[in-house]
């Protein structure tokens, strides 16, 4: 059989999926709250797994918890082509991020046994645990470990705000499961996304095929000082944590302009202690997030924020502890996938154009270790990590569409 353009999903159908997910974990204004590890989390991947059961799919379950739902190749010896992202949200998330990705792999499937199309490799969605990084440092956790850039014992040993661990959690909710994380070959992984920026919408272009993703180091500093009543201390006498924070917020933001058109950086997390109207913070704790998609500027920057914010806190007299709670190197995705999902792109006559992910994706750890790329399709305004986040049908149906091409032709049709 020939891979030909009128070829396509059930976008209705891919909408329905997505709506229905999107009852789970809602938020306050038509978002979703669906963090890693919690109740909400949970019941999510059990309709997952109830619909991957549905469409004949076997599931897979590691110790991390990510879950793999594979259907059969004709050829037992050839390695899977996977294809998914993750379930998971920011505590004031949209209803796409991530979950676009895993339901448009579920799609393919549902798809490929509509059109009784049967493919050499096997294909497996996959729903990556803790993409978002919110409740438990870093981001892309689980798909970290799977690269082994990090250790399981470490990435257990990761903590939320109320000192809960992820490895503590993970047996809470009932989703560790046995398989040894990053045991699985692949011949290749493929992760539909929205774009979470505004270029494809600003370009009325359909489809980002997406080259390369910018590198990102999140900083955590907590800095000390004193705690004392802000109407009675007199100014030379303080020593304002607070103030601290504010004047490295500035060096952040102008780290990222010297170092423009790519570079961004800002501070998204903070917490102030006691937090209290009238006494001066004696204690901060918050993240730099900075990005760019060159390794030499990123560690400039890098280099450049720690010196400054020592330098920030020694002059105002508080103690300042800095350390590294995430980091990727820029990636270049695999130009055999990436042709994959252009030429899928041509053949299905949608416009595209190529893409830098701004943003830090599963697919970013994966190529390390399988051929990897991204498709992406627009988001309104480029708005993401809120809950006003909106995407169109018709944009969820073209994504899933080269998607669906890009899985095909790398899997290799049969019959």
């Amino acid at each position: 059989m020939t891979l030909t353009g009128n070829m396509r999903i059930d976008g209705d159908r891919l909408w329905d999926t997505l709506m229905e997910m999107a009852q789970i974990g809602p938020g306050i204004r038509g978002g979703n709250n669906r963090q890693t590890l919690t109740d909400e989390d949970a019941e999510g991947r059990e309709l997952f797994q109830k619909w991957c059961k549905d469409a004949g799919l076997e599931m897979g379950l590691d110790q991390m918890g990510t879950m793999f739902a594979r259907r059969e190749g004709t050829d037992p010896g050839a390695l899977p082509v996977y294809v998914g992202s993750h379930l998971d949200t920011q505590p004031t998330g949209g209803k796409y991020d991530g979950v676009l990705g895993v339901l448009a792999g579920l799609e393919i499937i549902r798809s490929l046994n509509d059109l009784n199309i049967k493919t050499k490799h096997p294909i497996v969605v996959t729903n990556f645990t803790n993409e978002e990084g919110t409740r438990f440092a870093p981001p892309m956790l689980a798909s970290g470990v799977f690269a082994g850039t990090h250790t399981l014992e470490w990435a257990y040993a990761r903590e939320d705000a109320e000192g809960k661990n992820v490895g503590e959690e993970l047996d809470r909710i009932g989703w560790k499961g046995e398989e040894e994380v990053g045991a699985r070959k692949m011949h290749a992984f493929f992760e539909l996304h929205i774009e979470q920026g505004p270029i494809l919408e600003a370009e009325k272009k359909d489809i980002g095929v997406v080259t390369h993703g910018q590198g990102l180091t999140w900083l955590q500093i907590t800095l000390t000082g004193k705690e004392s009543h802000t109407g009675s201390t007199p100014m030379p006498m303080r020593k304002n944590a607070g103030l601290g924070m504010a004047r490295i917020t500035e060096l952040v933001d102008k780290v990222a302009w010297e170092n423009a058109p790519h570079a961004v950086g800002a501070i998204g997390h903070c917490d102030v202690y006691p937090n209290s109207r009238n006494i001066i913070p004696g204690k901060v704790v918050f993240t730099i997030d900075i990005r760019h998609p060159d390794k030499t500027v990123l560690d400039g920057m890098d280099a450049k924020v720690r010196a400054g914010a020592k330098e920030i806190a020694d002059t105002i007299g508080l103690g300042i502890e800095i350390e590294e709670v995430g980091h990727f190197d820029p990636v270049k995705f695999d130009e055999g996938c990436v042709s994959a999902v252009r030429e899928a792109a041509i053949r299905l006559g949608y416009t595209h154009r190529d893409l830098v992910s701004g943003a830090g994706h599963d697919a970013c750890w994966i190529n390390r270790v399988a051929p990897t790329s991204m498709v992406m399709c627009p988001c309104v305004d480029g708005l993401s990590h809120n809950e006003d986040e909106d995407i169109s049908p018709e944009w969820a149906r073209a994504g899933a569409d080269v998607l669906f091409h890009a899985v095909l032709e790398t899997a290799e049709i049969v019959s």
